[in-house]
């Protein structure tokens, strides 16, 4: 990569390692999650709105390009993120993005199954060993006594199906109906849409509108909405263009090490020996999967790692 390529590539990282922490910070607070996700995709979708007019796009699109974006929507801004902040009740911001870097595998085996692309056994080996090891990572609040292995795997589970849900969504835009879209374009309409859906959705379960108080909430959104949505996505697809789609979701498995460690100094999480076998276990596995299949899938659709719950 070039200099500039380096520093975009380690830009998305630290900015989604970062993320993590933040969506910890406003889970348990007074506003309720579901609420906490709408004001974040709503200023979002109108902070990329914004960029696409800044560089010259154009906003609109046609009605199929708004019903693609509008599933990309359910997926990725509705139902996946509402499940990570549930599952951030149970536990911590770093546990949560080790299970989003198992997602590189889980694109591959979903690209197998409904596009057709070559599953390659260094992928099938990866994703075993990155399931093992975050069961290893997990073993200390599965096992300890008084209960609470309950709500860790409820936390566990919660994020599983949230990545599946993250995954549909790049798999979406591993499509030709994709690649024919704008992408900060279908982004943006994608993220409004998201906005709305979930603000509408927690209206009907929690009621009106909470309006916080404090200025590290704000604070907090506007990391969000602007730096861990818009602009991580903006420069995400830039490089996705510049370096390939198989390079660039590397940024998949440096991400959660970042969060992990911003958990140990945040959250006094405490590394044991179960927690470092899993972790290197859950790297080597993933590191497995990208080392030579990923070059295949530059051939194929643009787009296979981004949108992590980040």
């Amino acid at each position: 990569m070039t200099r500039a390529q380096a520093i975009r590539f380690t830009a998305v990282i630290l900015i989604w390692g970062l993320t993590w922490r933040v969506i910890a910070d406003q889970v348990g607070g007074p506003v309720p999650p579901i609420w906490s996700v709408a004001y974040r995709f709503l200023a979002a979708g109108a902070a990329m709105f914004a960029v696409v007019r800044l560089t010259g796009g154009s906003a609109k699109m046609d009605a199929r390009g708004m019903m693609f974006a509008l599933g990309v929507a359910l997926f990725q801004f509705v139902a996946n993120f509402n499940l990570v902040y549930e599952a951030e009740r149970h536990v911590t911001s770093g546990l949560a993005a080790v299970v989003f870097a198992l997602m590189v595998m889980l694109n591959a085996v979903m690209a197998r199954i409904f596009l057709g692309h070559r599953l390659n056994a260094r992928i099938v080996v990866g994703a075993v060993l990155g399931m093992g090891g975050v069961l290893l990572l997990f073993h200390d609040d599965l096992v300890r006594p008084g209960g609470t292995g309950g709500g860790a795997a409820l936390g566990l589970g919660l994020l599983l199906l949230a990545t599946l849900c993250a995954s549909s969504a790049n798999i979406m835009q591993a499509t030709a109906r994709a690649r024919a879209l704008r992408p900060l374009t279908m982004l943006a309409h994608a993220m409004l849409y998201g906005g709305v859906l979930d603000a509408a959705f927690a209206w009907a379960t929690r009621g009106p509108p909470v309006v916080p108080v404090g200025l590290r909430y704000y604070a907090g959104i506007a990391y969000l909405a602007f730096v861990g949505s818009a602009a991580a996505f903006a420069i995400y697809y830039k490089l996705i263009r510049d370096i390939g789609p198989s390079r660039a979701a590397n940024i998949n498995l440096a991400t959660p090490f970042v969060a992990m460690g911003v958990s140990t100094l945040f959250e006094g999480y405490r590394w044991t020996p179960w927690a470092l076998g899993g972790a290197v276990l859950a790297a080597a596995g993933i590191a497995l999967a990208l080392v030579k299949p990923r070059a295949r899938v530059d051939a194929i659709p643009p787009a296979s790692g981004a949108g992590a719950a980040a």
